[in-house]
């Protein structure tokens, strides 16, 4: 019997999570699915695509699944709104893909990203100290949201004063489905309005007065003497601080969840912190952070047996594809030893694999490390709440308790 499919539904996300019941059927009987339209919401019908050698093939094939032709993200907006956002990178194919991410890529060097780590462990170390006297904690609110937001701040040379707007403009940013973070439909334009002008202050700044982050090196000529454009450096802003802050939030906050649900994984770590870097893994794997892309087919193409018209709307779902059969053993479990891992947490190869993946990653392995040594005894205590969204599978609140005594 075919189930009633629906894996765009926000409030399916909020209540339950990623739709798994649903992905384990189109896996095994329509990997390459036509779904339907939106109707009244108003979003054309697309090919939703959830083995995990599909999702790779159309990650590692831009010149077949652009990014540009319609963007990336799933929704839909005018010829308008098209043209302004194919300055992201998150928007553009090769070459100009390319061009712009050899600009940033300078701030992510493994050297860069290296001399992070002990600043990343002292922020670890802040978090836990502010709530340990508490004995009790929202741990996204408390642990896993400040924590990539600060390490982004630092990388982009942001004024501490300014975490807490470059918070709250993110979360508007995101959450735009979500009635908690957005009070209007407007509201996500005037947080991305709010951002863009938040970068020009910081351009301007650097411009002034260089120092050795992200910004001033973006501001910097490439070899062929080309510089960003305001416009898209603005952008490339825009989508650093939102997306080096919430996938890291919500791998950590759905890491700990995770554990809560599987607590011999946690007596497992507990037992062997030596298991820290699988652990980080295997949480971006069961979280997938980013659920779903789109792609827009440049021809006529034949996937998995189904044909693709030119034109047509492709959609990858990576939460998905990180539980494939066919890929991964017991991919029903959460198994924090897992090696190897071939998930496509971080994207599924390409040119659009995730630039902060290896920050991400030391953010997770640090924090957990942080965790399992300072608060052993953690445990859930209250209602998990979701984020009302199909892009970002995530978690708002997560109400936490431990012995006062822990984290010192």
């Amino acid at each position: 019997m075919v189930p009633e499919i629906n894996l765009v539904d926000p409030d399916t996300y909020q209540l339950h999570g990623a739709p798994h019941d649903q992905f384990d059927w189109l896996r095994a009987h329509a990997p390459v699915f036509w779904h339907a339209d939106g109707g009244a919401e108003g979003w054309p019908g697309f090919w939703a695509v959830t083995k995990h050698d599909d999702v790779a093939y159309i990650s590692r094939h831009p010149e077949l699944f652009s990014s540009r032709q319609r963007l990336a993200l799933f929704g839909e907006i005018d010829d308008a709104g098209v043209e302004m956002q194919r300055l992201m990178m998150l928007n553009m194919d090769p070459p100009q893909h390319t061009r712009q991410r050899a600009f940033v890529n300078r701030g992510f060097t493994p050297r860069m990203i290296g001399r992070l780590e002990k600043h990343i462990r002292e922020i670890c170390d802040s978090l836990i100290d502010d709530v340990a006297p508490r004995g009790e904690a929202d741990f996204v609110r408390d642990i896993a949201a400040p924590l990539p937001l600060y390490v982004i701040c630092e990388l982009i040379g942001a004024p501490q004063q300014d975490r807490d707007r470059i918070f709250d403009l993110s979360n508007r940013l995101v959450g735009t489905d979500d009635p908690e973070y957005r009070g209007s439909p407007e509201e996500g334009m005037l947080a991305a309005a709010e951002l863009d002008a938040y970068a020009g202050e910081l351009a301007a700044r650097r411009s002034e007065q260089p120092a050795d982050d992200i910004v001033t090196r973006l501001l910097q000529p490439d070899d062929a003497g080309e510089v960003l454009t305001a416009d898209e450096f603005d952008l490339f802003f825009l989508l650093l601080t939102v997306a080096g802050n919430e996938t890291t939030r919500n791998a950590a906050s759905g890491g700990m969840l995770s554990f809560f649900e599987h607590p011999q994984q946690w007596q497992r770590l507990r037992d062997d912190p030596g298991l820290v870097p699988t652990t980080a893994e295997e949480i971006v794997r069961w979280v997938s952070p980013v659920n779903l892309f789109r792609r827009t087919a440049m021809r006529e193409i034949e996937l998995a047996g189904q044909r693709i018209a030119e034109g047509d709307k492709v959609v990858v779902f990576y939460a998905s594809a990180n539980r494939d059969e066919d890929v991964f053993a017991a991919p029903r479990q959460f198994d924090i030893g897992r090696d190897p891992n071939p998930h496509v947490g971080f994207g599924g190869g390409g040119p659009h694999f995730c630039l902060g993946r290896h920050l991400a990653g030391l953010e997770l392995r640090v924090l957990f490390e942080a965790l399992v040594e300072r608060m052993p005894g953690i445990t859930l205590d209250g209602e998990v709440s979701r984020l009302r969204s199909n892009f970002i599978n995530g978690i708002k609140h997560m109400p936490v308790r431990f012995t006062p005594s822990e984290g010192h």
